[in-house]
């Protein structure tokens, strides 16, 4: 596994982006119910997938930065880790099912390896706030990875137990390591959020910043 170590300075300032405040109304009222282009959806080809569950904080930030990466197949915004089936948003937000905002990502795994999602998962977010991101608090935008195999769950801890080593944040690295166990995919306005609402003030002034920077970092990564 290559550990980016050298960039430790431009992870900093990534992470130093606030999460996404996501209110329910606002939520509903910016999504305008456009189609914009996203990841390209699996398709019935024999195409070998893998699949990937994290958790960064809000997830619309996540989604559309998952969404650029070369490789990737399919995102979708849910519900994971809790011990309520079939929660609603309204549901998570109250902060009893036990669930955190995450992507699942199904990717090709010739294209684009889990090494290089946890690179882009270390990258992307701070790691070293409990339950938040940014505005964001609540256990809900935990910073958390679902493993789905023990070849996953080695990687993640052993990338985990190097980036505190190396000293890449100043703060001791909070992220959960946990097993999968369900996922709920969100309610329909949460998915492709960023692509169908880009031009709202939440996407144009938080999100777009963010994948500026991201793209800059991962430019040899992004989808062309």
């Amino acid at each position: 596994m290559r550990f980016l170590i050298i960039l430790a300075p431009m992870m900093a300032a990534l992470a130093a982006f606030a999460g996404c405040n996501t209110h329910l109304n606002t939520a509903k009222t910016m999504n305008n119910g456009l189609n914009a282009a996203a990841a390209p959806e699996l398709t019935g080809t024999n195409t070998k997938t893998d699949t990937a569950t994290f958790g960064t904080g809000c997830f619309w930030c996540t989604e559309a930065v998952f969404q650029e990466l070369e490789g990737v197949l399919k995102v979708t915004s849910g519900y994971s880790g809790g011990h309520v089936a079939n929660p609603t948003y309204e549901q998570v937000c109250e902060k009893n099912t036990g669930h955190a905002e995450v992507v699942q990502v199904v990717y090709d795994p010739s294209k684009i390896s889990f090494d290089e999602l946890l690179e882009v998962f270390w990258q992307t977010h701070d790691p070293t706030t409990l339950n938040r991101q940014g505005n964001d608090v609540g256990p809900q935008y935990r910073s958390v990875i679902f493993y789905h195999s023990a070849e996953q769950k080695q990687k993640a801890e052993k990338y985990k137990a190097e980036l505190d080593k190396s000293g890449a944040f100043a703060n001791p690295i909070v992220t959960a390591v946990e097993p999968f166990k369900n996922f709920y995919a969100a309610e329909n306005y949460h998915q492709n959020y960023y692509n169908n609402n880009g031009s709202a003030p939440y996407c144009y002034y938080v999100i777009r910043p963010k994948l500026e920077k991201f793209e800059k970092v991962f430019k040899n990564k992004i989808r062309h």
